[in-house]
């Protein structure tokens, strides 16, 4: 796998209020069924204590996407360990063109990789709380793919439409989201982190203008409409938004009247994070308490070596595939899409009614918790002015603070503590914690054993 120059992380979790598997209804047509193919599958290396894998719902399996040439999504599917009426978690990874094994592994999935190829339960796995999905996208994404090069994706419409056709088949009901807001954050979040100088940061800023510019010209998302009646659906967002296109939620790209504005945006606005790091030295641009070790600075080897196992590739049926982590190829049809503003969408779902948790780490840089709280604060929406005035409070768990959080209507905003970009990994407990009362409406709330 090549170094990604730059690896803008995009998580984004949808949540559902049940669980609708295709095993349990009826698909809308016989076209789609025998789009869908899937096995229930556990893994021979699992062990230690917890549940039996076989008295739990483990799926994997391809969707043919209907408004493609050849694509296949390919995705996990994992009940909860709890209560089948637990709420859905749909688990986006980013990069763009990372697998979101990577967090079924490494973050919040039911299990975690050890180093001789066995698995082991994750005590923290989200599929405590909720039956949880997994799913590799773009097309070209981990064992996502198609024989058709044209089904390759250029921006966020073509991935939106390919999920909303991925959604429709299965019958279910830490970001880069204003960049000209999180832009101008880098140096300030890298003065106050003590990552540079105050003569570095004065000659940092001055990069901004022109990216601003630039920005200005590369488009934004328009023509947003909303049409949900059940409020139980969620976006929980930690550092990126993506855009979810349906029916019910219509999206369109204004582009830029001339493409190359977005790819000069890019080289012009990646000066200001690059001219950080020359500064700061090896560090790991998404926990800045560490080095960058690796293409993607962390060792993620063991999911690479695991996934391309035969035996697991048999379990799977993907024994065809090679499975990459993350995908250069798709890294670079994305770049310039990186550089529009998806902000503009985001007002209508909170004016629906529609629940919204942003969160983000104390010590990520990439999407680093001061700009995107800057751009959820600048959000105009009708509670924009009692969210910006309401009271921060603690997040507790156990009895210590883990996070701040703020929160008005729909809109919440949790900064955590003693956590870099992958806040599960960081601090398992406390995003495990944070999921259960969010989706239980109780986020607010400090629990009486705190």
């Amino acid at each position: 796998m090549k170094s990604l120059s730059l690896l803008l992380p995009l998580s984004l979790l949808l949540l559902f209020a049940s669980v609708q598997h295709p095993n349990n209804v009826s698909a809308s047509t016989a076209t789609a069924e025998k789009r869908l193919v899937e096995r229930s599958f556990a893994f021979p290396s699992l062990c230690g204590t917890g549940v039996s894998a076989s008295d739990l719902g483990h799926h994997a399996g391809y969707y043919h996407l209907r408004h493609t040439h050849d694509a296949r999504m390919f995705y996990f599917f994992f009940e909860s360990r709890g209560s089948r009426n637990d709420p859905v978690v749909l688990w986006l990874s980013g990069g763009p063109g990372c697998s979101s094994s990577l967090a079924l592994f490494y973050e919040n999935g039911p299990f975690k990789i050890s180093d001789n190829m066995s698995l082991i339960w994750n005590q923290y796995g989200w599929d405590q709380a909720s039956n949880i999905m997994f799913v590799d996208q773009p097309t070209g994404t981990g064992f996502s793919y198609s024989s058709d090069d044209r089904d390759i994706r250029y921006n966020e419409k073509g991935i939106s439409n390919d999920l909303y056709d991925f959604l429709q088949g299965f019958a279910i009901g830490n970001g880069l989201t204003e960049p000209a807001i999180q832009y101008q954050a880098y140096p300030d979040y890298a003065l106050d982190m003590r990552l540079i100088g105050k003569s570095d940061y004065k000659r940092i800023n001055k990069l901004y203008p022109p990216c601003q510019s630039l920005l200005k010209s590369c488009g934004t998302v328009y023509d947003f409409s909303v049409a949900f009646s059940d409020s139980t659906f969620y976006f929980l967002m930690c550092s990126n938004y993506i855009q979810y296109h349906s029916r019910q939620y219509g999206f369109d790209i204004a582009g830029p009247t001339d493409p190359s504005t977005c790819s000069s945006a890019r080289f012009k606005c990646y000066s200001i994070f690059h001219s950080i790091l020359d500064i700061a030295g090896n560090i790991n641009y998404y926990d800045i308490r560490k080095e960058c070790l690796g293409s993607l600075c962390y060792n993620f080897s063991n999911i690479e070596k695991f996934l391309n196992l035969k035996s697991v590739k048999s379990i799977l049926g993907v024994e065809n595939r090679e499975f990459e982590l993350c995908s250069d190829s798709v890294y670079e049809a994305l770049e310039d899409d990186w550089m529009m503003n998806y902000e503009v969408g985001i007002p209508a779902l909170l004016e629906d009614g529609i629940k919204l948790l942003v969160y983000a780490g104390e010590y990520d840089l990439i999407c680093n918790w001061l700009g995107n709280s800057r751009w959820v604060r600048s959000m105009k929406w009708s509670g924009q002015k009692d969210f910006v005035s309401s009271t921060k409070i603690p997040f507790m768990v156990d009895g210590e603070k883990k996070g701040v959080l703020q929160s008005h209507g729909a809109l919440s905003f949790l900064k955590v503590h003693r956590a870099g970009h992958m806040v599960p990994l960081d601090q398992p407990k406390a995003a495990l914690e944070m999921l259960k009362r969010w989706t239980q409406g109780k986020l607010n709330e400090i629990p009486s054993n705190n």
